[in-house]
């Protein structure tokens, strides 16, 4: 792919990741039930967080989208407009691969395993193992993670701003670093584990950034009239009135952190599944999206029958008839909902994209990037008012994301590592990133 499109790649995968945050956050602010009540306390916003988590699957599930208008372009189209003189139109989209070999028409790489320019191993392309046939169902687990992690930040989201939502994701490295070591085997130096400390302190003062100084407007738009405590499988919850504002920003912030560490068992399981068997990362995603929505649905109408129709249920997450009905009867829901699907399909695909034309450590480094924007964009908008104590812990965790990621040096000379051997990654190769 040409470096000069990387730019826009890099750009683009900041703008829909941004959208991505703001949109939800935004849809979580819209009233669905009593309106017109002069009493604020009386209105209900949009709380439907497992619709939130059907939406990003079936954004996910759009890179099939993708995937089957770059075949027909290259089936079709482009043989036709490589007769042409002009050689611009030559060539078609060529898929994202997870090395950086080069491919034929048809997809197969013209180098054999072990190339120089080829990141694996010698002979690990003929170790890997097409992944098709039943064994695609080895996804479903990575999605399952990822139904539970989606479901929990969404749930969080409704009791936090959108920036800390975004900030509080930064423990994710934490998990990752120690299920990393725990089930995966790696190896990580002093300075990595002082960054992963850094991190979780950054994340520990945005949270009490939350707790500490809330934002009074709030009360009419972000924040909710009642707090909502998890049950039923950690996702059903009640309702229990007058709970202060400062202990629905910690467990919001809790429950964040907490999904963390099923989007980090996503990213240690999708990393085991790439390294032993052999799929487009973009045909990862899709995948990933069909077993994420299709269980998803399934549990959604299990729990509608067991707990959203009763009394207790009613207007509750598992009443996905109302919640449905609020999506399609509510125009701003509803824009904001087909919104969302398109900006979680384009953020999958150009980070992705990214990952493919840089590198993986660059792409963490620029969705760092993501919560400062989202930061700014949520100041711009009147949603939150600026906290010094905010500002401090998204410099940790910038800071700890550099140093975990080798932009910056350690402080100390005794923290490096005593060799120059190469350190094996950490993070995938090919990280499926979401909301």
């Amino acid at each position: 792919m040409n470096n000069a499109i990387i730019p826009f790649l890099v750009t683009m995968m900041l703008v829909t990741g941004v959208c991505n945050t703001i949109l939800n956050k935004f849809q979580d602010m819209q009233c669905v039930l009593n309106c017109d009540s002069p009493d604020p306390k009386a209105r209900r916003t949009f709380e439907q967080p497992v619709i939130q988590t059907v939406q990003m699957f079936i954004g996910e599930m759009g890179c099939w989208l993708v995937i089957g208008a770059s075949i027909i372009f290259k089936r079709y189209i482009s043989p036709r407009l490589s007769r042409n003189a002009s050689p611009l139109f030559a060539g078609g989209y060529n898929p994202v691969h997870a090395d950086d070999r080069d491919y034929d028409d048809e997809d197969h790489p013209v180098d054999g395993p072990g190339a120089s320019n080829s990141p694996y191993k010698p002979g690990s392309d003929d170790d890997r193992i097409p992944l098709q046939g039943t064994k695609i169902f080895l996804l479903a687990a990575p999605s399952c993670c990822d139904i539970a992690g989606t479901t929990l930040m969404n749930v969080g989201l409704l009791f936090v701003a959108a920036s800390i939502y975004q900030m509080t994701r930064g423990a994710l490295v934490l998990f990752v670093g120690l299920f990393s070591v725990l089930f995966l085997h790696r190896k990580l130096f002093f300075y990595q584990w002082l960054a992963l400390f850094v991190v979780v302190l950054g994340v520990a003062l945005v949270g009490l950034s939350g707790a500490l100084f809330g934002d009074a407007q709030e009360d009419d738009t972000v924040r909710k009239n009642a707090m909502e405590v998890a049950s039923h499988a950690m996702l059903h919850v009640r309702t229990v009135a007058g709970t202060p504002e400062a202990a629905k920003a910690v467990i919001g912030v809790l429950l964040i952190a907490a999904a963390q560490i099923f989007t980090a068992s996503q990213f240690v399981l999708e990393e085991w599944i790439l390294e032993n068997y052999e799929m487009d990362p973009l045909q990862v995603v899709g995948w990933e999206g069909v077993f994420g929505f299709s269980v998803t649905v399934v549990i959604s109408i299990i729990m509608y029958l067991a707990v959203g129709r009763t009394d207790a249920g009613r207007y509750g997450y598992f009443d996905v008839k109302e919640g449905w009905h609020q999506v399609f009867s509510n125009k701003y829901v509803a824009l904001s909902s087909v919104l969302i699907m398109i900006s979680i399909g384009g953020f999958n695909f150009f980070g992705l994209s990214v990952t493919r034309t840089v590198s993986a450590t660059s792409r963490s480094t620029i969705d760092t990037c993501r919560t400062l924007f989202i930061w700014l964009v949520s100041l711009g908008l009147g949603w939150e008012s600026f906290k010094w104590l905010q500002v401090a812990g998204f410099a940790l965790l910038v800071y700890g994301t550099f140093l975990f990621n080798d932009i910056v040096r350690p402080p100390l000379k005794a923290c490096l590592p005593r060799t120059r051997r190469e350190q094996e990654v950490l993070l995938p190769e090919e990280p499926i990133e979401h909301i």
